[in-house]
C-alpha cells in the first residue's frame, strides 16, 4: 500500500511516458528481428553472412581468421556487459545520494518532486540497465558455444557431418548476435529512459529520437544497401 501512495506523485502523463517507450521497444523489436522479404532490416541480412561464413568454414584453410574473428565477437559482449555493471554501479551509488540530484533539479528549476520519486525512476532505470547485461552475457556465452562448435566442424568437404555442424554452428552464431542486438537497443532504450528525469514530455521526445535512430540504421543505413548489393550470395539456401 504504501508503494502504491507513493505511486500517486506520478501523472498519468509519466505512465503513458513509460508505456509508449516500452511499446515502442517491443514493436520495434518484433519490426527488426521479423523476417520480411519485402524490407529486412540490416540484423536479418547478416544472418544470411554469417551462416554462409560457417559454410565456408569448411574448406577454410588455416583457420585463424575465424578463431580472431569470434574473438572478436566476445571482447565486444565483454565490453558492453562490463560497461552495464559500471553504470548499475553508479546508479545504485545515486539512489543512496539522491538528495543532491535533487539539489541540482531545483537550482535548474526542472523537478520538485519528492525524493521516493527520484529513487523510483532511478531504481526503473537500473532495471532496464540489469536487462541489458543479462542480455550481452547470454551473448557472451553463446559466442562462446560457437567457438567450441567451430572446433567441431571437419575441415573436409566429403565428411557427412561437415555441413551439418556447419549449419548448426550458424543458428548458434545467429542466437548470439540476436542477443547481442538486443543489448545495444536496449543501451539506446535505457539512454532514452535517462530524459525521464527531466520529466515525461522529456521523456516521448527522447523515445522517438530513439526509434527514429535504429529505424534509420536499420532500415535506411548506407550499411543496408551495401548488404543488399550482395545478397543474393551463393550458399544461403540451407
Amino acid at each position: 500500500m504504501e508503494l502504491l501512495d507513493h505511486l500517486q506523485h506520478f501523472s498519468l502523463l509519466d505512465a503513458f511516458a513509460v508505456a509508449f517507450l516500452l511499446i515502442s521497444w517491443w514493436l520495434m523489436s518484433l519490426k527488426i528481428e521479423l523476417p520480411n522479404g519485402a524490407k529486412p532490416s540490416v540484423s536479418i541480412l547478416m544472418e544470411d553472412y554469417r551462416r554462409v561464413w560457417m559454410r565456408n568454414h569448411v574448406t577454410r584453410n588455416p583457420r585463424v581468421l575465424d578463431a580472431i574473428i569470434i574473438g572478436n565477437l566476445r571482447a565486444g559482449t565483454t565490453f558492453f556487459a562490463s560497461g552495464c555493471m559500471i553504470a548499475i554501479g553508479g546508479v545504485l551509488a545515486l539512489i543512496g545520494n539522491t538528495e543532491r540530484l535533487m539539489v541540482v533539479a531545483r537550482d535548474l528549476s526542472l523537478d520538485q518532486s519528492p525524493k521516493i520519486i527520484w529513487e523510483l525512476k532511478l531504481i526503473f532505470l537500473m532495471l532496464l540497465l540489469a536487462h541489458t547485461f543479462l542480455k550481452f552475457v547470454w551473448s557472451h556465452r553463446l559466442f562462446g558455444y560457437t567457438s567450441v562448435l567451430i572446433g567441431a566442424i571437419p575441415n573436409d568437404e566429403n565428411d557427412p557431418t561437415a555441413y551439418q555442424r556447419a549449419d548448426q554452428a550458424g543458428v548458434i552464431i545467429n542466437n548470439a548476435s540476436r542477443h547481442f542486438n538486443r543489448g545495444q537497443r536496449s543501451i539506446y532504450f535505457t539512454l532514452a529512459t535517462l530524459a525521464w528525469l527531466l520529466g515525461a514530455i522529456p521523456l516521448f521526445l527522447a523515445t522517438l529520437t530513439t526509434l527514429a535512430v535504429i529505424w534509420r540504421r536499420e532500415f535506411a543505413s548506407t550499411s543496408r544497401s551495401l548488404l543488399l548489393s550482395g545478397k543474393e550470395i551463393p550458399g544461403t539456401e540451407m
